[in-house]
Formats: C-alpha cells, sequence, structure tokens
C-alpha cells in the first residue's frame, strides 16, 4: 500500500486529520488497532474549545454537533461554601466551549471518512514505524491476519501514550518532562439530569469535585480520590454521599441523584515529549503530551496538532516550501505549554495535595478570591478555558 500521509489511530485527532487532508486534496489513509464499535464508545473528554468547534464545522463535521451539543458561556467555581460564576463572551470577546463527547466527535468523523475519505482499516494495528528520519517513511501493520507495509510520505503518530509511533524517535535528541500527581479523579456516568446548567469546579477541604454533564438527562460527575484507587470499592450511596458534601453552598442549591451506570479511575499526570517531529513522523495528541484534566485541555491539544500539520503540508504542497513542516514542533509546543501550564494551574488550585499544609490550604483560597474579585484575573481564566489559538 502506497499514500501521502499515514495516519496510526483512529481517535478524534486521526480521524479528524484525515478530514483535514481530505478537504485539501491530500490522501491519507488511516490505521487503528480497535473495531469500530471500541472507537465509537470510548469515553473520554467532552469539552470542545471554541476553536474545536470552528474547526470541525469548517471540515464539514459540525451539523449534528451544533444540533445535540450544549454550548456552555461559563462554568461555576465553588469554595468555602460559595459560588462565582466565569462569564465566557463577556470577558474574551464572545467566546465560549461546547459540551459535546469524544464518542460523538469519533462518530461524526468516522461516518464522513467512511462516506467519501480515504482508507479507513479498522482492526489494523501497527507494529512500527520504519525509515521514519528517511524521505520514504513505512508503517509495518497486522490487518485481517497477515503483516503488510504502508509506504508514505510523511507518518503521523496519533495513537496515544502507549502507540508505536513515539517509540520510532531515537532517545539521543529527546526530552520528557513529566509530573505525576498523587491522586486521581473517580468519575461516574448517571442517568440523571445534570443539577446545574454549566460544569461546577468546587475546591473543599476533603478534595475536589466536578459536575459535568453528557446530554440534558446524563450527568458526569468527578471526585478527587487517592492514587490507586479502585473505583469498585465505592458504593454509589457512598459516592453521592460524598459529591454531596463537596458541593455543599449556603443557599438552597441540590444535587440530583440517580442510577450510576458507570465508574472508572483517571490517573493524574502531566507529560511533554520533546520535540513532536523526528524526519517525516509527526506526533499528535496523547502520543506527544498528556495534561491533567482539570483544564480539558487533552482533546483541543490534539486537534490543534493536527490542525498545524494540515496547514503545513498544503503550504507545502502549493508552494514547494517546507518551512511550516519544519516548524511544526515548536508551533504545537508554544501552545502545548500554555495548555500544560493552565492545566496544572487549575489542579494546584482546586485540588487538596496529601499533607498540605494550612499555609497552602489558604493560598489556595486567596486564589480563588483573586479570580472572583479580579476582572484580570477572571479573564485570564476564560481565555485560557475557551481555548489559545491554533498556530
Amino acid at each position: 500500500m502506497r499514500t501521502t500521509v499515514g495516519i496510526i489511530g483512529a481517535g478524534p485527532a486521526g480521524l479528524l486529520l484525515a478530514r483535514l487532508l481530505h478537504n485539501a486534496g491530500i490522501d491519507a489513509v488511516v490505521l487503528e488497532s480497535r473495531d469500530r464499535s471500541y472507537v465509537e464508545r470510548r469515553q473520554r473528554a467532552g469539552i470542545l474549545e471554541q476553536g474545536t468547534a470552528d474547526v470541525l464545522r469548517a471540515a464539514g463535521a459540525g451539523e449534528r454537533m451544533d444540533r445535540e451539543g450544549l454550548r456552555h458561556d461559563g462554568i461555576e467555581l465553588r469554595f468555602d461554601r460559595r459560588r462565582h460564576r466565569v462569564d465566557f463572551p463577556a470577558l474574551t470577546g464572545g467566546r465560549s466551549v461546547m459540551v459535546y463527547a469524544q464518542t460523538e466527535v469519533c462518530k461524526d468523523l468516522i461516518a464522513l471518512q467512511l462516506q467519501d475519505g480515504g482508507p479507513l482499516l479498522f482492526e489494523a494495528e501497527a507494529l512500527a514505524v520504519e525509515d521514519a528520519g528517511t524521505d520514504a517513511p513505512r508503517i509495518r501493520f497486522r490487518h485481517e491476519g497477515r503483516e503488510d507495509v504502508l509506504e508514505c510520505a510523511y507518518v503521523v503518530g496519533c495513537d496515544g501514550f502507549w502507540g508505536v509511533a513515539r517509540k520510532a524517535i531515537p532517545a539521543g535528541p529527546a526530552h520528557v518532562f513529566e509530573r505525576a500527581y498523587p491522586f486521581g479523579w473517580l468519575g461516574i456516568l448517571a442517568d440523571v439530569p445534570p443539577s446545574h446548567d454549566e460544569l461546577v469546579y468546587a475546591r473543599h477541604d476533603r478534595g475536589f469535585a466536578l459536575l459535568s454533564m453528557r446530554s440534558p438527562s446524563v450527568s458526569r460527575l468527578y471526585l478527587q480520590v487517592p492514587d490507586g484507587t479502585d473505583a469498585g470499592a465505592w458504593s454509589d450511596e457512598e459516592i453521592w454521599d460524598e459529591l454531596e458534601r463537596r458541593f455543599e453552598t449556603d443557599d438552597d442549591w441540590r444535587l440530583e441523584r440517580g442510577p450510576i451506570t458507570q465508574k472508572s479511575v483517571t490517573p493524574m499526570r502531566s507529560y511533554v515529549h520533546e520535540p513532536m517531529r523526528h524526519g517525516r513522523l509527526f506526533l499528535a495528541g496523547d502520543a506527544a503530551h498528556i495534561v491533567p484534566p482539570t483544564g480539558a485541555k487533552g482533546l483541543n491539544l490534539a486537534v490543534g496538532d493536527v490542525v498545524t500539520f494540515a496547514r503545513a503540508l498544503t503550504h507545502r504542497q502549493e508552494t514547494g516550501s517546507p518551512e511550516l513542516l519544519d516548524a511544526y514542533s515548536a508551533t504545537c509546543l508554544r501552545r502545548v505549554w500554555q495548555a500544560e501550564r493552565f492545566s496544572y494551574d487549575m489542579t494546584t488550585l482546586l485540588h487538596t495535595a496529601p499533607g498540605a499544609t494550612a499555609f497552602e490550604d489558604r493560598l489556595q483560597l486567596a486564589r480563588l478570591e483573586r479570580i472572583a474579585s479580579s476582572r484580570a484575573a477572571e479573564t485570564d481564566l476564560a481565555e485560557a478555558y475557551t481555548g489559545f489559538p491554533f498556530g
């Protein structure tokens, strides 16, 4: 097999890249190790920045998002039993975010790819990226019980942290920056309408809590728990009781309870691999960087990466200049590090660290008070949450 761009991974990054390249008249093949059903059911992110939503619309993948997604014009911060709303449009010149699950983004992009895009091979396991430092990289993969080779002009690894793409980059020039957090998120899906019409980020002495949603009838909620927690060790009643404690306020707001349909624990870490390119191999999304979910940046960073690559390759095809491709890693990393900074700030602002002192607790409250009382501080949060510019 031969193509211009070999894409490893059919998550939102790989699928969107295939769509962007198709719209630019550049052929691509997508290899995905899992089956279609798994990709369309894989629960991940649910918050789309303004720029991500705009890119999906421009790519022809925004119709169902605009019909079924939930536009959010702000978030609520809770601390010390108080409530403070951050108004995104008022602080950012009209920007907002969209609540639309990653599973739905993937369904939309898969349908478009199968309808009029290039080959999308499910259950095609990438085994290795070979000759990445040359002008003719290859992806060795297994599909339908036999090994094959995809010859490419470029390879883009959208295959996540455990994929093969990053392993093809020599260790010598690579630098890794990471931080592991001593807590995780116990997340639930519940068949109950959300108890608030926007996301609620709660800082509490017992730990962080987040009220989110997947639809008008399905709530998504999270609790900070110690690292290594077993989700099955928490009963449904214990989860609801703890959520109720951490969301408590001095007014008459109440948390609605309902049947819990899913429980899982998400570890918290920050990770960046530099550079994000080696020869004709380019990394995108979790293959190159991971953020704690507090800032809602993971999927959006991946979108920024593939938009940057698609623009750069289109520029190369139209002008013959490799300038933008050569700048890919540096361009993406500027945005990545701003998102890492914001996600770290939100995480340390709202979570209770094991062994935290009374001084550190007071600093958290002082930072929250600053956001609640300063338009400048509030604007900084709103601008970062709604999204940093692509490129």
